[in-house]
């Protein structure tokens, strides 16, 4: 897992937010920074070669997209680059000032 120096630690959670609704919120920080993870890793893996004996054809395109989803979600999940986090003080942010 990655931890970044730099990043801040989550502001103590507003008693106004119920448990489910920041459950909810987390999914959906973690969702947004698992989607930006993918767009990242598969711009790598587009210049790996595919040659060789097992490798290239129309499964291996098929199955490197589900296997790079994968790896997006797992790292999403593991912490990330820290993304979800600041997605989620946001949210948290936004939903205050609209209940006030």
């Amino acid at each position: 897992m990655i931890r970044m120096p730099h990043t801040t630690p989550l502001p103590p959670i507003p008693s106004s937010i119920t448990p489910s609704e920041l459950a909810r919120a987390r999914k959906a920080a973690e969702e947004f920074e698992s989607v930006f993870l993918n767009t990242m890793v598969a711009e790598m893996f587009t210049d790996l070669p595919t040659d060789g004996p097992f490798g290239g054809g129309q499964a291996e395109e098929t199955y490197r997209s589900m296997l790079i989803e994968e790896y997006a979600k797992e790292m999403a999940a593991a912490g990330g680059i820290g993304l979800a986090d600041s997605v989620l003080r946001d949210i948290i942010a936004l939903q205050e000032t609209s209940e006030t």
